[in-house]
């Protein structure tokens, strides 16, 4: 069973910047290759797609982050991240970690979510 842990939530004050980490159990030579990705949801709103990183670094952010917040994954310690810099109080949200599995459409694994609060 694959398990998906983020860490690095918290709260920070608007312009600040945050780190997430999602580390998946699957051993190396499977977690690369695997499609990871970021989705956050806000209370009262849908769950939101955030950044995507292919298992070959192709890389989408939605606009609202674009410029932002950076995705990058470490094929050698299973991990994936999300730098988000320049925070706005409209990041707060529970962020998500997902993964796909080749060839899939849709994200086979999430993560339990990690709290992003950003006060103004």
């Amino acid at each position: 069973q694959v398990q998906l842990v983020e860490s690095g939530g918290g709260s920070v004050q608007a312009g600040g910047s945050l780190t997430l980490s999602c580390a998946c159990t699957a051993s190396g030579s499977i977690f690369g290759t695997y499609a990871m990705a970021w989705f956050r949801q806000a209370p009262g709103n849908q769950r939101e797609l955030v950044a995507t990183i292919s298992s070959g670094h192709i890389i989408y952010y939605s606009d609202s982050v674009k410029g932002r917040f950076t995705i990058s994954r470490d094929n050698a310690k299973n991990t994936v991240y999300l730098q988000m810099n320049r925070l706005k109080p409209d990041d707060t949200a529970v962020y998500y970690c997902a993964a796909k599995r080749a060839l899939r459409v849709t994200y086979d694994y999430w993560g339990q979510g990690t709290q992003v609060t950003v006060s103004s």
